[in-house]
């Protein structure tokens, strides 16, 4: 503080030293003594002595010496930064050799734990069944699946409940694994270690809808078209559109996106605040309401994408946008690959506000005719998804425009939708796809199914790629 009286009241008129701060006069102790640390490395002990006490007894003078001085300092600063870095460096490489795996209790320890949750939650709580073992352990639509399967089922009924059982977990150096849905494809439900499964099953609730705010809290197990369902009275929806059995508890822990995050992104951009329980039972709230705050640390955007390893997300609020006036599906069909990412691409290029865009190739179109869950025959060529929302007039500009940019890339047909019906038929073949296909698959096969991600103008380049040296089935 004894330093801001010293600032000049007024500001200097010269435009250059409005960028240059002023110069405070320094303590003679702070000058002397880091004169002497840099005298010290070169000079015996007698040298410091009388170098140091010169230093002492001469005057700090003003102008060329005054920045003389400071030179110094700043050397002796970047010196000693310099060499604090190099023994950081130098006494870390040890350091990944020394972490040890996390050390989980012994069998013994489970099964006094799951003992002491039977206590706290209720027997009904707790579940130890082979069958609801290996269904909390194992999907047939994921491509990964772990070789264990968890040792214990528990279904709480609210953020106490949660509580309790992560402090007896705790306790017990027991790993607990959140599940809503169990809809992912990369097992992200698996009980690597054992331990605890959390089902969220009965934590399916809408707690709050705030209509003019455009947001609602909901608890983790509740699925998004039921969400949709349950609030489309109020003209608002929420826009995040992964697989239709996926639960926001999920959709938060794996940051999910959807068809619709071409123009309304991921679910990073929709969570407001996550009321979560720690792994020692604290319970947190990661900010308040209000859409907009610049106070502390963004604990929410840590927890969204983390899997459940930061925490255990009990309540969400989630934000909603109003339901557009109208809305358009169409499909468009390309003799190549290319032909069809190269359109997608300048689609984005040119701004054309698209809700959602899909590309599937010539195999995976012949595999949904062949699985025959969408009521129609499709044309055995690239196909282009479109959806477009908005005012009618809007709508109606954005169609004409990408029909007319996607005959200039040698579009072999163009189709929309005239009513509401045609248009969850054109989609249904978007959302099928990989349900289409791993339906087919033959026995003993493995269907792989991973995500790549690339800058909007190598899309055509990693499309044409994964064709000509993998084979891979493409759905965009």
């Amino acid at each position: 503080m004894r330093s801001l009286s010293r600032l000049p009241r007024g500001f200097p008129t010269n435009p250059r030293v409005l960028h240059r701060r002023p110069t405070l006069p320094q303590p003679k102790v702070c000058q002397s003594s880091r004169i002497a640390r840099l005298n010290s490395s070169t000079s015996s002990g007698n040298d410091r002595e009388k170098r140091g006490d010169a230093a002492k007894s001469e005057p700090i003078s003003t102008g060329s010496s005054n920045s003389w001085t400071a030179s110094r300092t700043l050397l002796v600063s970047a010196l000693a930064a310099g060499l604090s870095y190099a023994y950081a460096i130098s006494s870390n490489k040890s350091q990944p050799e020394s972490l040890k795996q996390p050390q989980y209790g012994s069998t013994q320890d489970l099964k006094k734990a799951i003992a002491e949750l039977r206590v706290k939650l209720g027997d009904e709580a707790i579940s130890t069944d082979e069958d609801d073992l290996q269904v909390h352990g194992f999907s047939e639509w994921s491509s990964v699946n772990a070789d264990r399967f968890p040792v214990a089922i528990a279904y709480p009924k609210s953020t106490e409940d949660v509580a309790e059982i992560a402090k007896i977990c705790h306790k017990y150096k027991m790993p607990m694994i959140p599940y809503s849905g169990g809809s992912s494809l990369e097992a992200n439900f698996s009980a690597v270690h054992g331990g605890l499964t959390i089902d969220f099953g009965s934590m399916n609730k809408i707690l709050e809808l705030h209509e003019d705010d455009m947001d609602v809290v909901v608890q983790p197990s509740i699925q998004w078209m039921e969400l949709n369902e349950k609030i489309k009275d109020s003209g608002l929806f929420f826009p995040v559109d992964p697989g239709p059995s996926a639960m926001i508890g999920g959709m938060i822990g794996t940051n999910c996106s959807g068809t619709n995050a071409v123009r309304y992104g991921t679910m990073k951009d929709w969570v407001i605040n996550l009321t979560v329980v720690l792994a020692d039972g604290r319970i947190v709230k990661t900010r308040r309401r209000p859409r907009k705050t610049s106070a502390g640390y963004n604990l929410t955007g840590m927890f969204v994408g983390s899997e459940g390893t930061l925490g255990i997300v009990t309540e969400a609020t989630l934000k909603l946008t109003p339901i557009p006036e109208e809305t358009r599906v169409g499909v468009v069909t390309f003799p190549t690959m290319r032909d069809a990412a190269s359109t997608a691409m300048l689609l984005i290029r040119k701004g054309i506000p698209v809700q959602c865009m899909e590309i599937l190739d010539d195999v995976q179109m012949d595999v949904i005719n062949r699985a025959g869950g969408t009521g129609r025959s499709w044309k055995t060529l690239p196909s282009l998804f479109f959806k477009f929302s908005g005012t009618s007039a809007g709508v109606l500009d954005s169609v004409n425009l990408t029909r007319d940019l996607a005959k200039k890339n040698h579009a072999d047909s163009f189709e929309f939708a005239r009513d509401e019906r045609e248009a969850h038929d054109l989609w249904s073949a978007r959302k099928q796809s990989l349900w289409s296909m791993l339906a087919l698959k033959k026995e003993g096969s493995q269907v792989w199914s991973t995500d790549v991600s690339v800058p909007i103008s190598r899309l055509p380049d990693i499309i044409g790629m994964s064709l000509r040296k993998e084979g891979f089935l493409i759905i965009c």
